[in-house]
């Protein structure tokens, strides 16, 4: 699986997760872990081709 998949599948857990309606120390793990998936999904968009393939 490639680390695209990877970090796109993570990102609908954790906001599979919020739609939980999860308390508010749970909730701030949660957008500060989206954060970090976020912040990682962009990296992989500006990386040159190839680059997103696990090996």
């Amino acid at each position: 699986m490639t680390s695209l998949a990877k970090l796109l599948t993570q990102k609908q857990q954790l906001l599979a997760r919020l739609e939980e309606d999860p308390g508010p120390n749970e909730r701030a793990e949660l957008e500060r872990l989206l954060e970090k998936v976020d912040a990682a999904l962009s990296s992989l968009q500006s990386a040159p081709s190839g680059m997103t393939e696990d090996q």
